[in-house]
């Protein structure tokens, strides 16, 4: 075991991708001003991506992430460090290979509540191999300047107050995480802080144990003194006991066994480590204080004590010329990162988003402020065309309206195979494509020329009747101007066979709008059209288009706000919408069928290419 726990550059293999545990190292990193990052490598078994991203001081890195502990090791030969934050369930069988790996100097386990037999066994691995494991049960290790493992010292604002971020003078070994911090705290403020500090786990069985650390700690020349803190429970003290008395450490020792508490109790109690249990008079908190204050180390009355008595021996070794003052012009803020800063009230940001229907930030998403449960389910009284018109329009329309728009949604789901749509649809699902390449497929066919003449219709129309224009002068204009006339013409329905789809929707208009006035001059120019050729009848893009417009002319919308629904292509999406419904008929009927790859026939087509000269 080398005297020193961490170098200034070492770098760790990180285990379990936790974001925020690896985000405070790498800003500590930044604040101690290394030159790369602390974690060169995560592993994560079920990781799906290959890297992750994380912020190093102003900048971002890129981590590598492997799905084995080999692949790591093979592409990051120089980290030593392995840092176990697995569930306590899978983290022996880590722990395992990492040690019989032979790769690693140093290993911390997070978890906690590894069996004991596991322990033991991964314990005595790492002793034959000569290799430093901290834990389980640990929030690791620090060595101030250089490296900090996970959690360890808390948030960033905690580890500067505590100077951990700085070389202080005095080592520290704990078993508790949580009072390591408080410990850190205390001697900052009352010397120049730590040189390193270690929290050995609350197990009954550490993979190391007081003596280890602080026998290293005394071949350490940055450490000057050393502060321990015990807790009731094991015989560790008295090897350090043994080992002062030995002189094989000579460096003064503050220590304190917390614990005391149990002479105040007649039964024993289990305290919140599994290692805090005294089994005998011995492992009481006050024997070993006691112990420990005969043997010269220097234990305090109480706890409340051991700043008076950090500082005296601080302030002893200043003025003899062992601990030299620290710097602080070292210190380097790290950038608060976005998520913090706004969580904090500390930045305002301009959105790059406006979102109007709908909202998913709360318990349950609403649709124009309705939540889903309030429209899903029969009861509510909600159909399809309600949450159409909540999404599209921000509001519910009244019955008759919704009742229409519900009925366009059925009247244009689909119009047979033969329609480029659906033909396309089906050529594609025969190719052996997925259903949404297929419904794709059959959507990009809508057009001027299949189904998307919707909006055009609406907007030729509602012109020429605004304008006043006559029947005969509409069509005059369109002819003067070159302009086909959108909604009128069919292939092949005529005045003689008429689309009894069009003759369905006039009829529910008649019967329930309060005014059919566009469908009414569209049927105008039909009579003059049809009269010169019996194909040019308003078609069901016509009728749709008109009928729509006199749908939000009967509830009040404003000329422009129909503009703007026409502009923005709202009336081929009741194309697109319903006809998706047919498209995807036709694609699983093929997936049913399952008919071979579609190839035409030759005799259905021109061929009409000149021999080469």
């Amino acid at each position: 075991m080398s005297h020193i726990l961490f170098e200034k550059e070492c770098q760790a293999i990180f285990f379990n991708n936790n974001k925020k545990a690896i985000q405070r190292m790498l800003d500590y990193d930044y604040v101690c001003q290394r030159k790369t990052p602390s974690v060169s490598a995560i592993i994560h078994p079920t990781a799906t991506n290959s890297f992750q991203k994380f912020f190093f001081g102003k900048t971002e890195v890129i981590i590598p992430i492997y799905t084995t502990l080999q692949d790591a090791i093979k592409h990051h030969e120089s980290s030593r460090i392995l840092i176990n934050f697995a569930s306590f369930r899978s983290a022996y069988s880590t722990t395992k290979e990492a040690l019989l790996s032979n790769h690693f100097s140093t290993i911390s386990i997070t978890a906690e509540g590894i069996p004991e037999r596991y322990t033991r066994e991964l314990n005595l691995i790492a002793k034959k191999r000569n290799i430093t494991l901290i834990g389980p049960a640990t929030v690791g290790a620090i060595t101030p300047g250089h490296f900090k493992v996970g959690n360890i010292g808390g948030s960033l604002e905690s580890i500067i107050n505590s100077k951990l971020n700085l070389q202080g003078a005095a080592g520290l070994v704990t078993k508790s995480g949580g009072l390591f911090n408080e410990l850190a705290n205390m001697i900052a403020n009352n010397s120049s802080g730590i040189a390193e500090g270690v929290a050995i786990g609350g197990d009954r069985f550490p993979g190391s144990s007081f003596i280890s650390h602080v026998e290293r700690m005394e071949k350490n020349p940055q450490i000057k003194y050393i502060v321990l803190l015990g807790e009731v429970g094991g015989t560790d003290e008295y090897q350090l006991i043994d080992a002062y008395k030995a002189k094989r450490i000579t460096k003064p020792i503050i220590a304190w066994c917390i614990g005391t508490i149990t002479q105040y109790v007649s039964s024993d109690i289990q305290f919140g480590h599994a290692g805090a249990n005294a089994s005998n008079e011995s492992e009481t908190a006050d024997s070993k204080n006691q112990a420990m204050r005969e043997a010269g180390f220097r234990v305090p009355a109480s706890f409340n004590q051991l700043p008076e008595m950090i500082k005296a021996v601080h302030t002893r070794l200043v003025a003899e010329g062992e601990i030299k003052p620290i710097d602080p012009s070292t210190d380097i803020n790290v950038p608060t990162d976005y998520n913090t800063a706004k969580k904090q009230g500390d930045i305002r940001k301009e959105t790059n988003f406006i979102c109007t229907i709908s909202d998913d930030r709360g318990d349950e998403a609403v649709y124009a402020g309705f939540p889903i449960s309030a429209v899903a389910t029969p009861e509510t009284g909600f159909s399809i065309a309600d949450v159409i018109t909540l999404l599209w329009f921000k509001k519910r329309y009244p019955k008759w309206a919704s009742n229409f728009i519900e009925t366009i949604i059925k009247t244009v789901a689909d119009h047979g195979p033969a329609v480029s749509g659906a033909m396309n649809a089906r050529v594609t699902a025969r190719a052996g494509k997925d259903l949404l390449s297929c419904l794709a497929s059959g959507l990009l066919t809508i057009g001027p020329r299949f189904g998307g003449a919707i909006d055009e219709a609406a907007k030729q129309f509602k012109a020429g009747y605004a304008d006043q224009l006559s029947p005969s002068e509409f069509i005059e204009n369109a002819k003067r101007n070159k302009q086909l006339i959108s909604g009128i013409g069919h292939r092949i329905k005529s005045v003689r066979k008429p689309d009894l789809r069009v003759k369905s929707l006039k009829e529910y208009a008649k019967k329930s709008f309060p005014s059919t006035d566009l469908l009414n001059y569209a049927l105008e120019v039909e009579k003059i059209t049809s009269a010169k050729k019996e194909t040019l009848i308003l078609n069901v893009d016509g009728c749709i288009g008109v009928l729509m417009v006199d749908l939000w002319m009967g509830m009040g919308y404003e000329s422009e706000q129909i503009d703007d629904f026409i502009s923005s292509g709202t009336l081929n999406a009741f194309f697109a919408l319903g006809r998706s419904i047919g498209f995807i008929g036709h694609i699983l009927d093929e997936k049913r069928l399952n008919m071979p790859m579609y190839r035409h026939q030759f005799d259905d087509i021109l061929y009409s290419v000149e021999k080469a000269q």
